[in-house]
């Protein structure tokens, strides 16, 4: 029997899917739990993700006529108040601060001196309290549209946290806009939904359906929920991002109205759109191995790892000659959004230095040696392929093919997410199918558990509350591309117009 090959990540994906994802944080170097609960410490590499995202978002962003702002990290409760809905919605996550000052206790220890007079939430969202600020920037429809977007962190108070996934702290962005017409906020909102899904599938190499959220689902407040999810390695969906129309109930709220050109006065119609560095999470699920994470060329941390194999002292300066000459071409090259980002590597620890950047995912690794060097030749590994297929190319050809490189691995893992998504999607009209399809006790056999089901639904929230506490199964998205089709909901029997996608999520 072939011996089977042992994975640098332990345990494997199909040995504990969960247990799996941390390692892969772990052992890739991205992230670490932080001393305080729920809250987690971005690492360099890990963080450099994050900056590439940011640079791409907000560029988009800004070709559309957004501009950067900052507001504050504290919330007065009374502007949550305000609008019943929301507050409701995030209750149960807020942090709240009510003293300021620490002075000496009694046994010595720092203790809360001096209580708020009201008490501050740390931001959950920023709705109500850029609202506040839109409501003095707004008199005329001249001063409309107002597009800001915020680079920030927010609180959340998660129970159960997972690096990534869900943490108590997070990073984020989120866009609000007010405008003159309900017609122009949809158009916004459909416009920053739109720059999500070119954000994950271009550049994340993560397909995703976009779609609607059912009114359960959507952003507390919201009148409108748009959304992309996006499919995991274990058929489970991530909620990718999200845009919301939220109509003017929070125009209403925080007093946002303006002059209209008839000279009524108006209140104003507002948006909000946001992803996170849960994003990273989803890059994990959707492309790492059990060796580790696989990072797109488009957003990794870096594209190239340089590894001078140094066998004799004597050789160490003609090798690291070339090493550094190389490097120095590579990185006058650009690659999608930036310039060619290059690692050189020359620790003394054997065949660890390879490994280390197996399991950090970077596209390309490169060894060069005396030999190499001899004939003007670089050994090439990709990520995307197995660790022990490398190929000797010229100099000049690698650097001129680069980019055709790290193109095609970029293709090459949105094709496999596509192709996984595909295999994992399935129609289902019978109502014993479904829960078949999403019931634990069918592990045995794999290949009928999990995924996304495309089924009916009448549109009731009974019926998608009983699904949810049944199965533990929500409705992701009522897609936008899908066709309407008359059937009967799996839930209850009811006439149904369209299908909607089902599936456990995170």
């Amino acid at each position: 029997m072939k011996k089977q090959a042992k994975a640098a990540i332990n345990p494997t994906r199909a040995e504990d899917y969960p247990q799996w994802y941390q390692e892969v944080i772990k052992h890739s170097d991205l992230a670490e739990r932080s001393p305080v609960r729920g809250c987690m410490v971005i690492k360099p590499w890990g963080y450099a993700i994050w900056e590439n995202i940011k640079q791409v978002l907000d560029n988009m962003f800004k070709e559309t006529g957004v501009k950067n702002a900052y507001f504050p990290l504290f919330i007065p409760l009374s502007f949550l108040e305000k609008e019943a809905e929301h507050v409701e919605g995030f209750a149960k996550e807020c942090a709240v601060v009510t003293h300021h000052r620490l002075e000496k206790g009694p046994d010595g220890g720092l203790v809360p001196a001096g209580q708020l007079n009201e008490p501050l939430i740390i931001r959950p969202t920023s709705e109500t309290i850029i609202g506040d600020s839109f409501s003095r920037w707004v008199d005329s429809y001249r001063d409309l549209p107002v597009l800001i977007n915020q680079w920030a962190n927010v609180v959340r108070w998660e129970m159960r946290p997972r690096l990534f996934l869900r943490t108590s702290e997070f990073l984020w962005q989120e866009g609000h806009t007010a405008h003159a017409t309900k017609d122009e906020a949809i158009t916004r909102t459909k416009m920053m939904l739109n720059i999500y899904e070119k954000l994950a599938e271009e550049y994340l190499a993560m397909p995703v359906i976009k779609g609607r959220k059912t009114p359960s689902e959507r952003f507390p407040g919201a009148v409108d929920t748009m959304c992309i999810e996006a499919m995991m390695q274990d058929r489970k969906a991530l909620q990718a991002g999200t845009s919301h129309f939220l109509g003017q109930n929070f125009a209403k709220a925080s007093d946002i109205k303006f002059q209209s050109a008839e000279e009524k006065e108006e209140y104003a119609w507002t948006t909000s759109w946001g992803v996170s560095t849960r994003l990273i999470g989803g890059l994990i699920m959707t492309h790492s191995d059990d060796d580790g994470i696989i990072l797109p060329p488009k957003i990794a941390s870096s594209h190239v790892v340089l590894l001078p194999i140094i066998k004799n002292p004597k050789d160490r300066s003609k090798v690291m000659e070339f090493t550094e000459s190389l490097a120095k071409e590579l990185k006058d090259k650009s690659y999608a959004h930036r310039s060619i980002e290059v690692e050189i590597d020359d620790r003394d620890i054997g065949g660890a230095r390879g490994w280390d950047w197996i399991k950090k995912g970077i596209p390309l690794r490169v060894e060069i040696g005396p030999r190499d060097i001899a004939e003007n030749s670089v050994f090439v590994g990709r990520r995307d392929q197995e660790h022990n297929n490398k190929t000797s190319l010229k100099r000049d050809v690698f650097v001129a093919e680069i980019t055709d490189i790290l193109d095609e691995i970029q293709k090459n893992l949105f094709e496999r997410a596509i192709s996984l998504r595909k295999e994992n999607s399935v129609k289902i009209d019978d109502t014993r199918k479904f829960k078949e399809f999403f019931t634990p006790e069918n592990l045995e056999k794999p290949e009928i558990h999990g995924g996304f089901a495309l089924s009916h639904w009448c549109g009731s929230d009974e019926c998608e509350s009983r699904i949810k506490e049944d199965l533990s199964v929500t409705i992701r998205c009522i897609p936008f591309d899908i066709e309407n089709e008359k059937g009967k909901c799996v839930c209850c029997g009811r006439p149904s117009t369209n299908r909607v996608v089902f599936a456990k999520a995170y």
